[in-house]
Parts: structure tokens; sequence; C-alpha cells
């Protein structure tokens, strides 16, 4: 099986020539950067490893486009600011060789040394192993087959890798390795780790409780 790693990107030059360098270390593995619409040297940064594609801003909606152009027969979606663990490529494809695995993520470690970073990635973890649900950070994979059958990511502001992971639940089985993706720290620092942890539980609980996704954004984005 192929694997095609897909990064949404938006003004990422800081981050994601660091995630693309490890990324190309595995021959064979294409890469596909998504842009929607960076204006400080992301693309330029990335043209040197990655195949680039462009479309309107929006998380899901870059993914979908990275998704179209696509040859793997695994789709990898990787966050710009976040790195894979060794072997990564070895333990993905292990796991989706069992038919019945249709998708799947890593476990998320936060890259920093401190406490409640690492009490919020614990935490984490053992959310989406109760769940089953796993977020974008943590590197979201899906067989290419079983995303074109669902219609890939919802055109939403929000929570469009919860929508994609309950999804994925209804059609097989969604699987958490044990290896960690190293997720950078700059949102929790940028925004109050406390403040955004909240943040965070008050939007899933929202939206499992039934608010759309378009008033979870506007609230995301007055409380931001």
């Amino acid at each position: 099986m192929k694997i095609s790693v897909i990064i949404p990107a938006l003004n990422e030059k800081e981050v994601i020539e660091k995630t693309l360098r490890e990324i190309v270390k595995v021959p064979g593995t294409e890469v596909i950067v998504s842009d929607g619409g960076s204006t400080d040297g992301t693309l330029e940064v990335s043209a040197n490893v990655a195949r680039i594609v462009t479309s309107r801003p929006g998380r899901g909606i870059q993914m979908n486009a990275g998704a179209s152009v696509a040859s793997g027969d695994v789709l990898l979606f990787l966050h710009a600011d976040t790195l894979l663990p060794e072997n990564w490529e070895e333990k993905l494809l292990s796991a989706m060789s069992d038919e019945g695995v249709v998708g799947g993520a890593f476990t998320l470690s936060i890259d920093s040394a401190r406490l409640f970073h690492k009490i919020i990635a614990a935490a984490a973890n053992i959310r989406s192993r109760v769940t089953g649900i796993h977020y974008g950070d943590q590197g979201i994979f899906v067989k290419r087959s079983v995303f074109d059958k669902i219609g890939g990511f919802k055109d939403i502001p929000i929570m469009e890798d919860v929508d994609l992971m309950r999804r994925l639940k209804k059609v097989g089985t969604v699987v958490m390795l044990k290896d960690k993706v190293a997720t950078s720290a700059r949102r929790w620092d940028k925004e109050g780790a406390v403040h955004a942890t909240i943040r965070n539980w008050l939007l899933i609980t929202l939206y499992y409780m039934g608010v759309a996704p378009e008033r979870l954004y506007k609230l995301y984005k007055m409380i931001r």
C-alpha cells in the first residue's frame, strides 16, 4: 500500500519545513501540501519536497483538495506543526493491512516539557481511547476507498475531524496507534493553556449536544 501525506497549510513557514523534512525520509511516500492562501513563504519552502495544491481556506476544504490529487491507498492527514514518530509508516501500514480497519490516528504528545501540557495530552488520549474519536492533531489516517465512499471531509468551519471520525466508525474499525506524534505547544502557549483547554471542552460538548458547526465557529471566534 502507498501512503499519501496531506498537510493543510496557511502561513506555516516557521513549522512546516521541519515536518516535511522528516516525512520525506521515507522513500515512496507522496507528500501533498494543500495551501489556503499563504503569503509568508510556505509555498516556496514546501515546493522543494511536496506537491502543492491550492484551495479556499478551511481545513476540511483544503484536506479534500489534497485528497483529490492523491494517489495513495492510504491518506494521512497531518497538521503542519506535527511530527510523526519513528517508523511511523511501518506501524500505520501494519494496522491498515487488517481488512476490518478503515482508519485511525496516533497517540498524542505535545512537544513541551511543561507538566500541564503533559496532562492535556494524557487527558486527550484517554478521551480518544474511550470514545474512539480522534482529533486532527493526532494525525488521522484512512483508507482511500473508504474516504471516497463516505464523501471525505464535510465543508464545515470546525469539527471536521470529529465529524469524519464519527462517520468512519459506522463503516469499520478505527484504531489508535500507541506510537506518539509530537504536536507543537504553540497554540496552547499563544492562547493560554487553561483557556484553550476549557474552550475546546466547551465546544466539543456543545457539538455533541447538536449545536451546528457554523454556530460553534462563531462562538470559537468570540472566545478565542
